[in-house]
């Protein structure tokens, strides 16, 4: 409706939302429509537009059977049609009639649903009756067996009673003939305690004699090892053998700090819950550790530049060392470097860099594959692939936060 069409009393009503407008502003419409006829005339147009069928019916003063009560009611009441009062009761009994119906018919669903119930409350009563009868029974049964096992019980105990007489009477017979024999017993036990002396004083003498040789054969043995490692030393220098020999790790190419690498390739972490691996690991003599830098830097510091990360782990690897004296082999990927690495590599710690187009992931693979079968290595890595592969080729992998855990107790 055009808002120059609509009536002083409801412009207000007219901006409410469409529910709201219903339920707050159905008084003021009703009112209007009663009221002022123009507007009501104006209502009528939209519903005779809507229902043209229906308004004209009422108008020949005809109700359509299959339409709707309140659809009648409200087109009689607009458009007054003649004898439009009597649609609109007629309209409202049907509506009456209807709820009647409707509520008779819910009663009726109630009534029967109530009486299943009740069908359904009966059966279980009766099943809960069977249920407890059959238990009494059972109960029953059970008291009569417990009866009789008491019964059998007063017997045995009865038994018992008697035996413990008999056995009471024999300990009595037994103390009196172990009194009779005390005397015998004193006489032995002194000859057997003179007999435990002279043993005693025999093993003594045996122990100092056994001392005595074991003392001159620990003197052989030393005199022994002088001589071999005095022969060592001489046939050494003699051959002109270098005093520091390379290790297996020595032999697998790398970039050495100062060159360019490659970009690293990110770790997947992996989980372990037993925090005493790695020391159990550090305690095997000529145990070889291998570490993935930057896996290890990434899992602890990953904040940090990869300077700071690189100088930060190398610290810590450096006091290991100082600690354990075991072979420390550090890892890091040539990851994103455009010109030569500052790197101090503490003593008794090779850092190595993977080369162009590798991964520091196969440089590890490297020095596993490098070391002599038998040896114990230990690869420090949390990445799966690095993990399993060494696994297979005979290293023991170790994830990175044990060995961030080990360097942080210093």
């Amino acid at each position: 409706m055009p808002a120059a069409s609509v009536p002083l009393p409801l412009k207000g009503i007219a901006k409410f939302d469409p529910r709201k407008r219903a339920k707050l502003g159905s008084a003021p419409i009703a009112a209007q429509l009663e009221t002022d006829k123009k507007f009501r005339e104006l209502v009528a147009e939209t519903v005779n537009t809507g229902w043209p069928e229906l308004v004209a019916s009422l108008a020949e003063g005809v109700v359509p059977p299959a339409a709707e009560p309140v659809l009648v009611a409200t087109a009689a009441y607009l458009t007054r049609p003649p004898g439009w009062a009597e649609m609109v009761e007629t309209a409202r009994a049907d509506l009456e009639q209807s709820a009647a119906a409707a509520e008779d018919s819910a009663q009726e669903q109630t009534l029967a649903r109530l009486r299943e119930q009740l069908a359904v409350q009966k059966s279980t009563a009766k099943d809960e009756t069977d249920r407890l009868r059959d238990q009494l029974k059972t109960a029953r049964s059970e008291i009569s067996d417990l009866r009789r096992k008491l019964h059998d019980a007063r017997q045995r105990a009865k038994a018992a009673d008697a035996r413990a007489a008999e056995m009471e009477a024999a300990a009595q017979e037994a103390r009196a003939a172990a009194v009779s024999a005390g005397s015998a017993g004193e006489s032995e036990l002194r000859r057997l305690r003179e007999r435990l002396a002279d043993a005693e004083q025999q093993l003594e003498s045996t122990r100092r004699a056994a001392r005595e040789g074991r003392s001159v054969e620990d003197t052989k043995v030393r005199m022994l090892l002088d001589a071999l490692q005095d022969a060592a030393a001489g046939l050494r220098r003699e051959l002109a053998l270098p005093s520091s020999i390379s290790r297996p790790a020595d032999s697998v190419a790398s970039v050495a700090p100062g060159r360019q690498g490659v970009q690293a390739v990110p770790a997947r972490a992996l989980a372990d819950d037993d925090p005493v691996l790695l020391d159990q690991l550090l305690a095997l003599p000529q145990i070889h550790l291998i570490v993935d830098g930057y896996n290890v830097t990434k899992t602890g510091y990953g904040t940090l530049t990869l300077a700071d990360q690189r100088n930060r782990l190398l610290t810590g690897l450096g006091a290991l060392y100082a600690q354990t004296r075991i072979e420390l082999t550090c890892v890091f990927d040539g990851a994103e470097l455009n010109g030569p690495v500052p790197v101090s590599a503490p003593r008794g710690v090779r850092v190595m860099f993977s080369a162009p187009g590798q991964i520091a992931d196969d440089l590890i693979r490297q020095l596993v594959r490098a070391e002599p079968t038998g040896r114990a290595v230990a690869v420090v890595s949390s990445d799966r692939e690095v993990a399993e592969s060494v696994r297979r080729m005979g290293a023991r992998p170790v994830p990175s936060v044990l060995l961030l855990r080990r360097l942080g107790r210093g």
